[in-house]
């Protein structure tokens, strides 16, 4: 998706804010206080302001699940759509399902086997996906880690700041983009130099688009479709072991 870093940081706080001065009343759970969906029990949708979620294992939720101020965490085998916050983490555990993941402040963490049917989408966090896991479309963030372990992205994986590893033969289908940091106001002195690990077994269908200055490393069993922007494949450093 093209441009999808330059909308998140815009839309996503946005959206979220918004998604929770509709829902709230909607669904009639207390504005300061955490919700509970219990282990095998059905919810049409939650949503809190200063309070996190918490939805059981095996429980099906047939709408949002939406909060502020607070973490939501999605237990095992469970089933969820839209998952967002402004100000907390989201974690996923194994075997469950949602549609899309976003946040703006806080951590994105995807266990085993997890099925993503939309995109996952941070501004201010780290991205974790486990083994077995595949997001359909793609993952994306402005300042922090994106790290796939024998994981897969259908669409491309884009960052600002943050650095991207794939490990243990991860697949992204389209690009990884490390993207400028023209129109950040708040990233416009100097920061480090991303790095980008592309590991053992792992491949990159599309190309690393490289719009800034990288740190690249490629395994000599990893596939990468090509390399462009400021960078080459001749400047990648090509590793062979586990890790360079």
């Amino acid at each position: 998706m093209k441009n999808l870093i330059s909308k998140s940081a815009v839309t996503i706080g946005l959206l979220a804010i918004l998604a929770m001065s509709v829902s709230a009343p909607a669904h009639a759970h207390s504005v300061n206080k955490s919700v509970k969906i219990g282990a095998g029990n059905t919810s049409d949708g939650e949503s809190s302001v200063n309070g996190s979620i918490s939805v059981g294992s095996g429980a099906i939720v047939t709408g949002d699940l939406s909060t502020v101020n607070g973490r939501i965490k999605v237990d095992s085998d469970a089933t969820v759509e839209d998952v967002s916050t402004v100000n907390g983490s989201l974690k996923i555990d194994s075997g469950s399902t949602t549609e899309s993941l976003s946040t703006v402040n806080g951590a994105i963490t995807v266990a085993k086997n997890v099925n993503v049917s939309g995109e996952i989408e941070a501004v201010n966090g780290e991205i974790e996906l486990g083994s077995g896991s595949e997001v359909r479309r793609d993952v994306s963030n402005v300042n922090g880690q994106i790290e796939l372990t024998a994981s897969k992205v259908g669409g491309d994986i884009s960052t600002v700041s943050g650095d991207v590893e794939l490990w243990d033969q991860a697949e992204v289908m389209g690009d990884i983009v490390i993207e400028k940091q023209n129109g950040w106001g708040w990233n416009k002195k100097k920061s480090r130099t991303p790095v980008v690990v592309i590991g053992p077994g792992s491949k990159v269908h599309g190309k690393i688009n490289a719009e800034r200055e990288i740190e690249l490393y490629i395994s000599d069993s990893a596939e990468v479709g090509d390399v462009t922007g400021e960078m080459s494949m001749d400047d990648a450093v090509i590793f062979s072991g586990k890790r360079p």
